[in-house]
Parts: C-alpha cells; structure tokens; sequence
C-alpha cells in the first residue's frame, strides 16, 4: 500500500518537476529538443510495456488476457483521443503555437492521465513490486515534459508563470486517485491481474504510436528522435537489468 501511494505520487509529482522548468525559462523551447525529450521518453515507455508488463501478463494470466488487455486499453484511449480536446503541438521550428481552448486543454491532459494512472497502480499489483517502481518511473519521466508543455501553453496564454506551474501540476493529481484505484481493483480481485497489466501495456503502446513518436518526427529531427528513442530503449533496460 506505502509503495503504490509514494510511486504513484512520484510520478504524478513529475508532471510538476517538468512543469518547474517554466519559472526559470528566458523564451520558449525548440522542436528540436523538444522532439529529442518526447522520443526518449517513448523508447522508455515502450521497453517497460514489451520487457515488464507484457511478460508479467504473460506469465499471471496467459495469452487471451493479455490480448483482451490490451485491446481494451488500446479501445479506451482510442475513445478518449476522440471526445476530449487534445493540447495540438503546431510544428513550427520557431517555437511551439497552442490552441486557445486554454480549460478545454487542461481537462483533457488531466483525463489523459486517468490510464498512465491507473498503469501505475496496476504494475505495483503483482508480486514483484519492482515492476510497479518501473513503470512509475516511466510514466514519470513522459510526464515531466507534458507538464513543462501545459505550464508553457498557460504562459502564452498571458497566466502568470507561479499559476501556470500549479496547475499544470495540478492535473498531474489524478495519478495518485487511479493510481490507487488500479492497485485496488486488481489487488483484491485477482483474475483481472494480468488483463490490468495488459490494459496498462496497450494504453502506453497506443500513446507511444500515436502521440509520443509523431510528435518527435514533424520537424525535420526524424534522425535525433530515433538516436533518442533507441537511448531511451537502452536506458530502461539498464534499469530492468538492475533491479
């Protein structure tokens, strides 16, 4: 219970340390690091869903949970893409340009992280809680620009830059609620264990495919991105190794 409440934290935690960057930032930022810190995180988070999740699902449950796991977790985050506003990064080489929806686009950032949540909890379900630390880092380090990219929209949005920081660490919050509820749900109801895990593993893929990788790829830094994706593979099999 301590560990799934201080990982889920940490890793909501880390949509404000992203977010912290904004109060000491003279300009905006460049695609080019931009599309190198997005493709990292991308290679992280697919090396913890192939070499982590997937396995463990695998093991506790077998083929048809983690093939319906997965698909549902593809499925729901599919729903979401299509009813809830998405924060729309316009490729420019001079800078990042939001759009002006400013409440729309913090509800859905916060919505989004629903799943990356319920991800979190999930993971520290199974017997080996090394996964769940895992996976939290994981999805700590993708919310840490996600955080600097929402504080960053608020402040072109003319928001002060202090209440920029706090609500974009505000809606990284909701983490720490799913977080708990996934570790719940499939703590105390053991068959869903492994369809949590695959959920957990689909919904990281499908952010993974469709958001995190082309968005690194729309300006010219296709190369960099993937040098960076495949870091980012590396790193988190460092990680696993280790742990």
């Amino acid at each position: 219970m301590n560990e799934v409440l201080i990982g889920s934290t940490l890793s909501a935690l880390s949509t404000g340390i992203g977010a912290l960057i904004i109060l000491f930032l003279p300009g905006s930022v460049t695609h080019s690091w931009r599309d190198i810190l997005l493709a990292f995180t991308a290679g992280i988070m697919m090396a913890a869903s192939m070499l982590s999740l997937i396995p463990e699902a695998l093991t506790s449950g077998g083929l048809l949970p983690l093939v319906v796991g997965i698909f549902l977790g593809v499925a729901i985050l599919t729903i979401m893409e299509k009813n809830i506003p998405h924060i729309d990064l316009e490729h420019s080489k001079n800078g990042i340009e939001f759009d002006e929806k400013a409440m729309l686009i913090i509800a859905a950032i916060t919505l989004h992280n629903i799943p990356e949540g319920l991800s979190v909890g999930v993971s520290y379900s199974v017997e080996q809680s090394d996964t769940g630390n895992l996976i939290a880092f994981a999805i700590g380090l993708q919310n840490a620009p996600e955080g600097f990219l929402v504080a960053l929209f608020l402040v072109n949005q003319k928001i002060n830059r202090f209440k920029a920081f706090i609500i974009a660490t505000l809606t990284g919050a909701i983490e720490i609620v799913t977080g708990l509820l996934g570790f719940y749900l499939t703590t105390y109801v053991d068959f869903l264990v492994p369809y949590g895990l695959a959920f957990a593993a689909g919904a990281m893929l499908f952010i993974i495919y469709k958001e995190l990788i082309p968005e690194s790829h729309g300006d010219g830094n296709e190369r960099k991105a993937t040098y960076s994706f495949i870091v980012g593979i590396l790193f988190m099999i460092m990680l696993i190794d280790m742990f």
